[in-house]
């Protein structure tokens, strides 16, 4: 799974953040590495330098296989707080979404079950 980070003009850390965001992205969605082949994190300051409540912003899409891509979005007052709160949206989100996948051709039907 290739995790690229982006960021705006107002958002500092470098490599360090960059480090930090790929192996905390790695490490919580794992059990989905079969399913997504790129991670795309936006990271923003919504007041631009000014100091205010919930105005650091992460959005994560995550390239799905064969399926449209899953995009969620998280703010706080936090560049960490925000990152933590999206990965955990979007676990809950792919969750969902290919678990759907898999209940879609796992499920018996009782039209099929034979009758005692």
């Amino acid at each position: 799974m290739q995790v690229q980070v982006n960021t705006d003009d107002h958002i500092e850390g470098g490599e360090s953040l960059s480090q930090w965001i790929t192996a905390e992205a790695t490490s919580r969605l794992s059990r989905f590495q079969d399913h997504v082949t790129r991670l795309e994190v936006f990271l923003s300051d919504l007041d631009a330098g000014k100091s205010g409540a919930n105005d650091k912003r992460c959005r994560i899409e995550a390239r799905v296989t064969g399926r449209q891509p899953v995009t969620v979005t998280a703010e706080a007052d936090k560049m960490a707080n925000a990152f933590i709160a999206a990965a955990d949206k979007l676990s809950r989100a792919l969750d969902t979404d290919l678990g759907r996948l898999k209940d879609k051709h796992g499920r018996d039907t009782i039209r099929t079950a034979e009758a005692e």
